[in-house]
């Protein structure tokens, strides 16, 4: 039984092998013979349709030289009068600072001074131990007593001396010796007077007080330090806001216009600016310009003094710097965006009658943020590019947009 199911399974086996060869070998794939036939149909011709709805180009006319124009923006050339004006970077300084030191030697008994409290001259900073000063005060002070007793004794003698040296009782030897006497007492007064002055003075450097309005710095020392004479730091500093100095430099070309600034009255207006903003942060005028040029730099220093009431500027900060050094009547007016920088220096591309482009150099005397005012190379009524000079040369053709 056993043997005809493993007959009966190799049958079934064997019919089924016949099966998949004749489908594999002999059986026609309908998709393969549809390929074939298109591989052997002739290519047909595009219809004449295709050919109407193909895109039809015109070809255009090269520009003269063979370069195409360059499409850029222009701006015409005007005239007014425009401020003259400089930009620079400063730096803000103190116009006074003062190191507190002490004068004597001698113990801190009260601070009044605080970090970063603003003070007027004169208020009280520090006060030192007195004690041993008023006791030397004391001392002197007696011995001008003394002193002044025996200049009353001494003119006494001498007004009896006198008499006596008129009745002819007394040599003019010992007349001579009471003069000397009564004129050593009075010397010997006005030595111990000098030295109370001196004492005086020495008591006065107890009690420190700010020589100068300003705000102070950190405070270097407390109640019970010893302080000596002219130690090596400072008790505090104090340093000078109102008003402030800003310093800054100019080319030296530059040395007429401001000499004339600083002539008129009132000086030259001068503004400081934040990096970035466009809203002057304080305004000031020019005060100071260097006696001499930087042989090095070729630049001038100069200063300009600013209010600072709302304490905007702080010792030691940079800010742009504008100042104005006249009026230029009568300039060629161009957009800023129109000035580029070559290896001579600015210039700028003007658009000539027949749309070609020319590189003019230009001078440059003043300029803000939209405008700036040309004193040579340009004329009223010219054109210059200010969109698109990147991709031009001269003699190139442009093309004007609107």
């Amino acid at each position: 039984m056993r043997m005809r199911s493993l007959i009966l399974l190799c049958l079934v086996m064997a019919v089924v092998g016949a099966v998949f060869v004749w489908g594999r070998y002999y059986k026609t794939d309908p998709v393969s013979a549809e390929a074939a036939m298109q591989q052997q149909a002739p290519a047909q011709a595009p219809t004449q349709n295709a050919q109407q709805a193909a895109p039809q180009s015109t070809p255009q006319p090269a520009p003269e030289g063979g370069k195409p124009a360059v499409a850029v923006r222009v701006s015409e050339v005007t005239q007014a009068s425009m401020p003259i004006r400089r930009r620079t970077i400063g730096w803000v300084e103190p116009i006074a600072a003062v190191a507190i030191k002490s004068r004597i030697n001698s113990v801190i008994m009260e601070q009044h001074a605080t970090d970063g409290a603003f003070v007027n001259k004169g208020d009280v900073l520090f006060v030192l131990d007195d004690r041993e000063v008023k006791a030397t005060i004391a001392r002197d002070e007696a011995a001008m007593a003394q002193h002044q007793a025996e200049v009353e004794r001494a003119h006494g003698d001498l007004e009896r001396t006198k008499t006596l040296v008129a009745k002819q009782t007394a040599s003019k030897q010992t007349l001579d010796q009471v003069v000397a006497a009564a004129r050593a007492a009075e010397a010997a007064v006005a030595a111990d007077k000098a030295i109370l002055q001196a004492d005086r003075l020495t008591l006065s450097y107890t009690t420190i007080t700010a020589p100068i309005s300003g705000r102070l710095g950190a405070v270097a020392v407390t109640p019970g330090n010893l302080v000596a004479v002219n130690g090596d730091v400072a008790l505090v500093t104090i340093t000078q806001m109102q008003p402030i100095r800003l310093s800054f430099t100019l080319p030296d070309r530059d040395i007429d216009a401001l000499r004339a600034a600083l002539a008129q009255y009132p000086p030259a207006a001068v503004r400081v600016f934040t990096k970035g903003e466009k809203t002057a942060r304080a305004n000031g005028n020019l005060i100071f310009i260097d006696s001499t040029v930087d042989a090095a730099s070729g630049t001038i220093t100069a200063k300009a003094e600013f209010a600072n009431e709302n304490l905007a500027l702080w010792p030691g900060q940079y800010f742009d710097v504008e100042i104005e050094l006249g009026v230029e009547p009568q300039a060629a007016i161009v957009p800023t965006v129109a000035l580029q920088v070559g290896q001579d220096g600015l210039f700028v591309f003007v658009v000539t009658p027949d749309n070609k482009a020319e590189m003019r150099k230009v001078t440059v005397t003043g300029s803000d943020a939209e405008r700036s005012a040309v004193t040579a190379g340009l004329q009223p009524g010219e054109r210059v590019v200010v969109e698109g000079q990147h991709r031009l040369s001269p003699g190139a053709p442009v093309q004007v947009e609107q």
